[in-house]
C-alpha cells in the first residue's frame, strides 16, 4: 500500500516539475551547516524494488532489492567519507532495537514531499512555506545510545517494467496511450537527534535510473544527497 501511495506521489511530483534547491527550500530556518565536531549517525538504507506486470501490479523482487541495497550502501559510505565529520553507521541489530521509532521516517518524509515539496493546494498553512517538521522525542533513546547529534535517513522505492509490461506499453503507444514503465521515488532526511527536528530534506521522483547496477545506483545516491548541508570551516 505504501508503495502504491509513493508511486502516486511521485507522479504528482514529476508533473509539478523540478523542486526548489535545498539551499532555498529544504533547509530548516536557522540551519545551514554542520559543525566540524558534529557526530552523524547513518541509518540503514530502506530500499525495495518491484517489477511491474502487464497490468501494472507491483511485485517485490528480493534479489533486485539486495543488489540495490549493496550498491547504494557502498555509495552512501563513500559520500559520508567526504563530509569530514564523525560518522557512525547504525548496525542492523541496533536498528532492530529502535525499529518502531525508525519506522516513523517514511510517513514523515512522505508528508514533507507532499505538503512542502509539492506544495500548492497541498501546502499546510501552518507551516508558512518553510521546512518545519519534527519527530519530537521519538529518537531520544537512539540519541542516548548512539551519542550522535544528527541522523541521516534514506528511503527508496523503484519499479521496472516486465517483458509483458513493455509489450503492453508498445501496443498502447501505437494507440496514442502512454503507460509508465516504472518510477523511482526516494527521500533523504537529516534529523537533529537532540530535538527531533528535521533540518534538511531532499527527494527524487523520476522515471530514470537503475538501482540494480552499481554506477546508476551511485548516481541516484549522489542526486538524492545533492544539497546536503556543508560542513562549516573550523
Amino acid at each position: 500500500m505504501r508503495c502504491l501511495t509513493g508511486i502516486a506521489l511521485a507522479v504528482m511530483l514529476l508533473l509539478a516539475g523540478p523542486a526548489a534547491s535545498a539551499a532555498d527550500k529544504f533547509l530548516a530556518p536557522g540551519f545551514s551547516t554542520l559543525q566540524p565536531t558534529a557526530r552523524l549517525l547513518v541509518i540503514p538504507l530502506d530500499v525495495e524494488l518491484f517489477e511491474l506486470g502487464a497490468g501494472g501490479v507491483a511485485e517485490p523482487k528480493a534479489d533486485w532489492t539486495a543488489a540495490a541495497r549493496q550498491h547504494m550502501t557502498t555509495a552512501l559510505s563513500a559520500f559520508g567519507g567526504r563530509l569530514n565529520v564523525s560518522i557512525t553507521h547504525l548496525g542492523e541489530d541496533q536498528a532492530d532495537a529502535h525499529a518502531e521509532a525508525l519506522s516513523l521516517h517514511a510517513a514523515v518524509a512522505e508528508s514533507i514531499a507532499l505538503h512542502h515539496g509539492l506544495g500548492g493546494v497541498w501546502a499546510l498553512p501552518t507551516k508558512n512555506g518553510v521546512l518545519d517538521w519534527s519527530f519530537g522525542n521519538s529518537f531520544a533513546d537512539l540519541q542516548a545510545s548512539s551519542g550522535s547529534d544528527y541522523a541521516l535517513f534514506t528511503w527508496v522505492r523503484d519499479s521496472y517494467a516486465s517483458g509483458g509490461r513493455k509489450a503492453a506499453m508498445v501496443a498502447l503507444a501505437m494507440l496514442g496511450v502512454g503507460v509508465s514503465g516504472g518510477i523511482q521515488i526516494a527521500y533523504a532526511t537529516l534529523v537533529d537527534l537532540r530535538t527531533g527536528r528535521v533540518v534538511w530534506f531532499n527527494h527524487l521522483a523520476r522515471g530514470t535510473g537503475d538501482l540494480r547496477e552499481a554506477k546508476p545506483a551511485g548516481e541516484t545516491v549522489e542526486a538524492l544527497l545533492r544539497g546536503f548541508p556543508r560542513v562549516a570551516l573550523p
